[in-house]
């Protein structure tokens, strides 16, 4: 493969990366847009109407929903990159060139640098979810008729918080790491 194959090769999928990058940002804010979405459906059905608190209470099942595609998105968003990466390194490595030139995806300095900021992401959207889920869960719990449906729908609705919550933050276990280095 010629440099100049290599070149549009890489710049490919440096563009590809950063699509990706952008669909995890995307991702995030139409999470945000859903759970804010069920939070004002879930203050409308609860005006106190008869059967408007059990009707609200079943609305709870649709933060664990949108958390858990959350939890799916992040990951082929990890997956997505971390092969990218790894691709990008590849071809970083042509000829040697990583070792004469800096080197994003084959130095672990800049990697590890990368990762440590990307993680304010996954803490944030850790965050974001287990605060919908309490949110949602407290808003149901307020209403005037909260019958024994609403405090088991309540918690299922923690409990999936709960692990999605971890879900996570696990998440970030399969980011891409650079491939050891020999020792000269």
């Amino acid at each position: 493969m010629s440099i100049v194959d290599a070149n549009y090769r890489f710049i490919a999928a440096a563009q590809e990366a950063n699509a990706r990058i952008a669909q995890r940002q995307q991702s995030l804010a139409l999470y945000v847009t859903i759970v804010l979405s069920l939070l004002a459906a879930l203050v409308a059905l609860g005006n106190g109407h008869a059967g408007s608190a059990s009707r609200a209470a079943w609305l709870l099942l649709g933060f664990p929903l949108a958390s858990l595609c959350l939890v799916f998105l992040n990951y082929k968003s990890e997956a997505a990159l971390t092969n990218l990466r790894s691709f990008l390194s590849e071809l970083e490595q042509l000829g040697n060139a990583h070792e004469r030139l800096p080197s994003f995806n084959t130095d672990a300095r800049w990697t590890l640098a990368a990762n440590k900021a990307r993680k304010f992401h996954d803490i944030a959207s850790a965050v974001l979810a287990a605060g919908a889920h309490s949110i949602g869960i407290a808003v149901v719990n307020t209403a005037p008729v909260a019958g024994s449906e609403t405090l088991m729908l309540s918690a299922v609705t923690a409990a999936a918080g709960v692990a999605v919550t971890i879900a996570l933050l696990i998440v970030p276990r399969w980011r891409y790491q650079p491939a050891a280095r020999p020792a000269a």
